[in-house]
């Protein structure tokens, strides 16, 4: 049941008018969305309904044995032991099991060692990389004290369930999200304008651009490199970085504006991230609830830089490298990942040697910054090495120009071009609009839907981040 569809509008709608019906009967509202959000969940594989509740109960418990732990020693090994270790295992068997045994029957190979290993064929369930991710925030954060443990069990499960972020993000942490479970929510007329915007923006990157740059562009070049010129296949490698922008934080944007309307706050998940001047400001705007989690959650206790500038470099290394991991367990997301990471790397030597001296102007440092991230996504997109090489390659080949249309190219340069909008745009449209009779706004989200639905491409791709 993908967001931009009618039975997925079928289903909120229900939701929303019965959620709101019991907006006086705070448990009762919340076991009812607990349950629409598994509805919703099984619509991929019902089985894996059972995963998440499993999921949900065991973190639930780890932080109640860490609350109940007097002895620092004791809640680290509930913690570490128990916690962290458990929701590691269980992403690590159905993310990971394959790819580690397929590489281990490799290694045995070169040494002469032919062994048949247990190749078991398994079923990755949906958005399990972001909900193991949420568990593991929620256990850390008690043993932190950083957020007090859930007052019942029902609030875990639908912390970890909640159906706008469930499968694709963003990562929306206990401390932000338990404590709006407490009350009752209001929805106001702000966050109700705010949201439905945010609705018409991701149908509109998702449906349009992201889908329509995809279809007749980004897979086609990608399947097969060798057919195309150099014009055709830098126009796909900027296309994807378009369609996989539009794609994702239109899921964010779509989840967000889902959650305001139910009466609850996500944080913001993207910032304009090709205006960034550097790595590591790009990752302080690409996928924030990912980067932030990487950075409280893996670089800060890896030492993070409290050791020194070295020390900060190998374990910002390792983090990234790990992050490239998490994306997909393959060969080419490392090297994503170890790219990301060394050129981190390189900017914080680079720094400690310069001190405060700007030496290249932030034009420069925007260009150079956004091409490094397009060679990383040829990385991420191709499934194998030999096809990314294939699209390097291509890239000195000149031939007829055959994919790239003006309309792909307009959508190119229309997906770019947003990231020089005055920053917080749509709020700014809300603001504006939140005054506005119901009767005008209604009009106005109705017929941007409509206008939508018009020249979007037929049928709806699923979520890039959904195999994640």
């Amino acid at each position: 049941m993908l967001f931009p569809t009618l039975a997925f509008g079928v289903f909120f709608l229900f939701v929303y008018f019965t959620a709101w019906s019991l907006d006086r009967e705070n448990g009762r509202r919340k076991l009812f969305l607990l349950l629409a959000s598994w509805f919703f969940y099984a619509q991929w594989d019902w089985r894996f309904v059972a995963l998440l509740i499993a999921s949900a109960v065991l973190n639930w418990a780890i932080g109640a044995l860490i609350a109940r732990t007097r002895e620092q020693d004791g809640r680290t090994a509930w913690m570490v032991g128990l916690g962290v270790a458990a929701n590691l295992l269980i992403l690590g068997f159905f993310k990971y099991y394959g790819f580690f045994i397929e590489q281990a029957a490799d290694l045995l190979m070169r040494f002469g060692w032919e062994r048949d290993l247990p190749l078991l064929q398994i079923v990755l369930p949906v958005g399990i990389s972001f909900f193991t991710f949420q568990g593991i925030s929620y256990v850390v954060d008690v043993h932190r004290g950083k957020t007090p443990p859930a007052k019942s069990l029902l609030d875990v499960m639908l912390l970890m369930s909640f159906f706008p972020h469930l499968v694709a993000g963003p990562i929306v942490r206990a401390s932000d999200l338990l404590p709006q479970f407490d009350r009752a929510p209001r929805l106001t007329r702000a966050m109700a304008t705010h949201g439905l915007l945010l609705i018409v923006w991701g149908l509109f990157k998702k449906t349009v651009i992201a889908s329509e740059i995809s279809v007749n562009l980004v897979d086609p070049v990608f399947f097969d490199p060798s057919a195309y010129g150099a014009v055709d296949i830098a126009a796909a490698v900027y296309g994807y970085a378009v369609q996989i922008y539009c794609d994702f934080s239109a899921y964010s944007d779509m989840a967000i504006g889902l959650a305001a309307l139910l009466g609850y706050s996500f944080p913001r998940n993207f910032d304009q991230p090709y205006r960034a001047s550097s790595m590591q400001s790009f990752w302080r705007r690409w996928h924030i609830s990912l980067s932030s989690w990487l950075r409280d959650y893996l670089y800060v206790p890896l030492g993070g830089g409290r050791k020194g500038l070295i020390s900060s470099c190998i374990n910002v290394f390792i983090t990234m490298l790990l992050g490239g991991l998490w994306h997909g367990a393959a060969w080419t997301f490392l090297a994503w990942g170890a790219l990301h990471g060394g050129v981190q790397v390189i900017e914080r030597l680079g720094r400690a040697a310069l001190g405060d001296r700007r030496v290249i102007p932030t034009v420069i440092g925007v260009l150079v910054t956004f091409h490094i991230v397009c060679l990383g996504w040829i990385l991420f997109r191709a499934e194998t090495f030999d096809l990314a090489m294939a699209m390097l390659q291509g890239l000195g080949r000149i031939g007829p120009v055959t994919a790239l249309t003006p309309l792909l190219l307009t959508l190119i340069v229309g997906g770019l071009a947003m990231h020089w909008l005055p920053p917080r745009a749509i709020e700014g449209v809300a603001e504006r609009l939140k005054a506005a009779p119901s009767v005008t706004l209604g009009l106005l989200i109705g017929a941007a839907i409509l206008l939508v639905e018009a020249v979007r491409p037929e049928g709806v791709a699923p979520f890039i981040y959904f195999q994640f």
